[in-house]
């Protein structure tokens, strides 16, 4: 069996190769070009003969097509992982090392699909999947878009203090629309104005079809229908958090996903620093962290049990910490309801009566 480290980029590969004993017998670097990429590799693949060799790959942007070529070309097994910190002294070689060392350590787990010790390893998504965060991600974008170009516009009114002009208190509206298109401004300054409103209804257009899109695609799936039970939470964020999930099962607990998206403290353990916690990791998602922060603005407003349980930890530690807290509580009733396939509301009463369970068993041990 040979072990294969793979330090990706858009031009090249950086690639150290070691075999059974553990000793690095090749190291070099491929061209991604598809002629120089499959003369190499299907020289490894006759040289890996019938056992195939596995491989490790940091997770990137463009990962998809190379996952997807390896196991033509004798791969049984591609493992991705998400990078660690810089070290101080790092090159190309020196990480397709390191990655190839750390797949032959771990062989035995490998073998026997038992997850790597030490890193953070990654499960690619499903092509439905990877759709259909590709789609969300993409309304995120135009969302953003259209708002700094709101933005502009209504830059370009304080400029010449004409926001009180407006025929409505709010915009974007049809008629405060049709009145930007027409108001008087200095040559330069009624261009620009024009440039902002022409990309904000593109982006206005943009964001429609992408929404029909996303509800098209959200009905009919069990799992989103299920986050759809969450106050506040529609076919966008649902769709979002369920591509980003995947198969919930592979969670073991609740607090698993909370770990996942990067919602639990750092801790340093360390001489007599013992139990001291920091802010949360982020080592997840960015989106699935965001849309849980826009959803749990919508809990704490519409769910009373919610709200009674965020408002001592507010008064206690403050706002941010507060919602931070309601975000994880929210993950754990979000894996929970995808994996017993039950409703916001059953999920989260079957916590709360759990905690409380807890909690009397410790008060009698204590006593």
């Amino acid at each position: 069996m040979l072990y294969l480290g793979i330090d990706q980029h858009a031009k090249q590969l950086t690639l150290s190769l070691r075999g059974s004993d553990g000793n690095v017998i090749l190291n070099r670097q491929v061209s991604t070009e598809p002629k120089r990429f499959e003369e190499f590799f299907n020289g490894l693949k006759s040289r890996a003969e019938a056992d195939g060799y596995f491989a490790i790959v940091e997770v990137c942007g463009f990962n998809d097509w190379l996952l997807l070529a390896l196991p033509n070309f004798g791969c049984t097994e591609v493992i991705l992982i998400q990078p660690e910190k810089k070290p101080k002294v790092k090159t190309d070689r020196r990480d397709a090392h390191a990655l190839s060392e750390l797949l032959w350590i771990n062989r035995e787990r490998i073998a026997n699909r038992i997850p790597i010790r030490g890193v953070r390893q990654v499960i690619a998504a499903s092509p439905i999947d990877a759709e259909n965060q590709r789609i969300t991600l993409l309304r995120q974008q135009a969302g953003r878009q259209r708002t700094r170009a709101t933005n502009q516009i209504k830059h370009i009114l304080r400029r010449h203090n004409l926001q009180w002009s407006m025929p409505t208190k709010t915009f974007p509206t049809l008629k405060a629309i049709a009145w930007l298109k027409t108001v008087k401004l200095p040559s330069w300054d009624r261009t620009e104005m024009d440039y902002h409103l022409g990309e904000f209804e593109r982006l206005t257009t943009r964001m429609k079809s992408l929404e029909e899109t996303i509800v098209s695609r959200g009905q009919g799936i069990e799992e989103v229908e299920l986050l759809r039970t969450i106050p506040g939470c529609g076919y966008y964020s649902a769709l979002a958090l369920a591509s980003r999930i995947g198969d919930a099962k592979r969670f073991p607990r609740g607090k698993s996903l909370a770990n996942y998206w990067g919602l639990t403290p750092g801790v340093r353990d360390s001489g007599d620093a013992k139990g001291r916690r920091g802010h949360i990791t982020k080592t997840g998602s960015t989106m699935a962290r965001w849309l849980l922060a826009q959803v749990t603005q919508h809990v704490l407003r519409r769910d009373p049990v919610m709200k009674q349980w965020y408002k001592p930890i507010r008064a206690r530690r403050g706002s941010r910490i507060a919602r931070t807290a309601v975000m994880r509580r929210m993950s754990v009733i979000i894996r929970n309801m995808l994996v017993e396939k039950q409703s916001y509301t059953e999920c989260r009463d079957a916590m709360i009566a759990r905690r409380k369970s807890q909690l009397k068993t410790r008060n009698k041990r204590a006593a």
